[in-house]
């Protein structure tokens, strides 16, 4: 008898093993639902209107409010934290004071930042960063700064990150192409290609004598 009752128990733990086991995608029972589903949504997933709404005006009500925008005072995991300055004369003066939070960077790192500059830049000002780029040579676009004269030399990091960040005279911002801390490493990747500081030549810039 208790030999039976040894196989009998023996068959229905096979049995329930296999029965549990037979769609990994469909478990079986869920002895906490809430863990296993859960109630994330993804960013730009569409929202049921029935559900969801974007119009602050409706917070609390039957809908959930949700607008896909992070929350106030929070920055991504791995991102820099802001860059505050505001995009004019006072901001672009007080960026000098700024200084890059990057330090020395690795040579994947110079890579990736030689790559996104001349992703990014090298159209107008060179591979180089003199301003021969293949817009400044057409003659099309004037006022191009060639960044190895002595006055971007000289120029602060926080400086050049600001003009990077919000644009300046002709040049555009790059805010959204790359992110705060490609922007760093980009001025990290320009110093590269400038002349050391005590060698710079004090060179005209085009830029003040074709930009009003």
């Amino acid at each position: 008898m208790k030999k039976i009752a040894t196989i009998s128990a023996l068959v229905l733990a096979i049995c329930i093993v296999f029965v549990s086991c037979d769609n990994k995608r469909k478990p079986g029972k869920i002895y906490m639902p809430d863990m296993a589903y859960s109630r994330a949504y993804e960013t730009y997933a569409e929202r049921d209107s029935n559900k969801f709404t974007i119009d602050p005006s409706l917070r609390g009500t039957s809908k959930i409010f949700y607008n896909n925008i992070p929350v106030a005072g929070t920055i991504k995991r791995g991102e820099l934290f802001p860059y505050t300055l505001p995009n004019d004369s006072n901001g672009y003066k007080m960026s000098a004071t700024v200084n890059n939070p990057i330090g020395t960077l690795s040579d994947a790192e110079m890579l990736e930042a030689g790559r996104l500059f001349n992703i990014n830049c090298a159209i107008c000002h060179g591979d180089k960063g003199q301003g021969n780029g293949p817009i400044s040579t057409s003659g099309k676009i004037g006022g191009i700064a060639n960044l190895t004269l002595d006055m971007y030399v000289k120029m602060a990091d926080g400086t050049m990150f600001h003009s990077i960040t919000y644009g300046r005279n002709l040049m555009g911002s790059y805010a959204s192409q790359l992110d705060r801390k490609q922007r760093w490493m980009m001025v990290k990747y320009i110093r590269t290609l400038q002349p050391k500081a005590a060698d710079a030549k004090p060179t005209t810039d085009s830029t003040k004598s074709k930009i009003k």
